[in-house]
């Protein structure tokens, strides 16, 4: 826990970290640096906590083990060439970054692959699951809205139900990570907000959920309270080398040193491949959102809707649709077409889908990776630098032990979870 005179304990000798990037994972890193006894400092291009961090659906999600590239996978990108309305949208393009990243995540589509990013993905999912009970009992994150309701997977179709029931199996068996079945009747008895008629949902009793944009404002807070220096509207133009390591970053506001630096950019950080000295294998995926009221009938759980792949996250404060996956590059306009596939596919489940008036509509890049796995590692070219990135759809899921590993690793302080599947080197 972040005591109230952190701030005054951190003097100007203290050890000064700059983090570049101020979505969730830049801010658990930061915090876990703070309780280390670290300086630190964020620079955020834009506004803290208003990228990706923001709108997604508030999934905490140690359910979602297995990767995007798994066997199947191959046919399903091969359909949504030729399918604007699928949920899981890759628009053709000879853009070769896309296409080597394709590539990758093709020879990736088999179990073996898909195992060991399963692998990957279960620690860190596991390890913040635990922290972030451990911070809300410590009231480390008050107004985040965290509910503990778990997370239901709905199928319609006995077809999809069937194409889902090996992978839940799977992730039981070699995980841990059980669920409980409800068919079609026990479910609207479970949640009436459900229509009849669905074939049934897993229930997934160990996720959670909350608010992004509340968690957001609560580390900001947190973090501000502990002496943490943010800097907004504070873009990175380069680093500044001498003897392998960085001694600063330039920046929009100039010349920042510090004596070790994280670079937790999301699906920006491929733009920096050159002066980290690597290749990073890492595509925006474009997700959407609408954010509303709640409507009469209103789910108390947050769920998936599987065959169209809309998320719906009940809110203390509001509701929420979310999801799809399509990649664009960095296309920063709102494909209406798409985003009307999300209140198009709640209509198909649920009793009263929608409210108005809309409050928001959103989108925010997902750092995907190509074997679904995040990247955290240090810098081949700048010994000092720490890379957090690549979390895909799960950096709210993942940010906690996100942070406290760049922190050990940084500090050299022993992991509390092997940093071996996230290395550069597997690429």
């Amino acid at each position: 826990m972040i005591r109230e005179d952190k701030a005054a304990i951190a003097s100007r000798d203290a050890e000064h970290v700059l983090i570049v990037g101020g979505g969730i994972i830049g801010a658990a890193c930061a915090y876990y640096l703070v309780q280390a006894g670290r300086r630190v400092t964020i620079i955020e291009r834009d506004e803290f906590g208003n990228a990706c961090s923001h709108g997604n659906c508030g999934y905490i999600s140690p359910s979602h083990v297995p990767p995007l590239c798994r066997p199947g996978a191959i046919s399903k990108t091969v359909k949504s060439l030729f399918d604007p309305d699928s949920p899981f949208r890759v628009k053709p393009s000879l853009n070769l970054s896309l296409l080597r990243w394709l590539w990758q995540f093709a020879r990736r589509c088999n179990h073996r692959d898909m195992m060991i990013g399963g692998a990957a993905r279960h620690t860190l999912l596991q390890s913040s699951a635990t922290l972030y009970r451990q911070l809300i009992a410590d009231k480390e994150l008050e107004g985040c809205e965290w509910q503990t309701q778990g997370l239901l997977f709905v199928f319609n179709t006995e077809k999809e139900q069937a194409n889902f029931s090996p992978l839940a199996k799977l992730v039981d068996e070699e995980f841990g990570v059980g669920a409980t079945w409800y068919d079609g009747d026990q479910l609207v008895a479970l949640e009436p907000a459900l229509k009849p008629g669905l074939v049934g949902a897993f229930h997934y009793e160990d996720d959670a959920h909350l608010r992004p944009d509340r968690l957001v404002a609560a580390w900001r807070e947190r973090l501000t309270r502990a002496g943490v220096e943010i800097h907004e509207q504070c873009s990175l133009e380069n680093f500044v080398c001498e003897g392998g390591k960085a001694r600063a970053v330039v920046t929009s506001q100039g010349e920042m040193s510090a004596d070790a630096f994280i670079v937790a950019t999301g699906a920006w950080s491929p733009h920096w491949n050159k002066a980290l000295g690597c290749k990073l294998p890492i595509q925006p995926g474009k997700g959407l959102s609408i954010t509303m009221p709640k409507p009469r009938i209103c789910p108390k759980y947050p769920m998936l809707l599987e065959e169209c792949r809309v998320g719906v996250t009940p809110f203390e404060s509001g509701y929420r649709l979310g999801s799809t996956m399509e990649f664009t590059g960095y296309d920063e306009r709102i494909n209406r077409r798409r985003l009307g596939l999300l209140s198009k596919g709640a209509k198909r489940y649920l009793v009263d889908p929608v409210c108005e008036p809309i409050e928001e509509e959103w989108f925010g890049f997902r750092p995907m990776s190509c074997d679904g796995a995040p990247i955290i590692d240090r810098s081949p070219a700048m010994a000092n630098v720490m890379i957090a990135a690549g979390h895909s759809m799960l950096g709210m899921s993942m940010s906690p032990a996100t942070g406290k590993l760049v922190t050990e690793m940084l500090t050299g302080a022993k992991p509390h979870v092997d940093p071996l599947p996230y290395r550069l080197s597997r690429f």
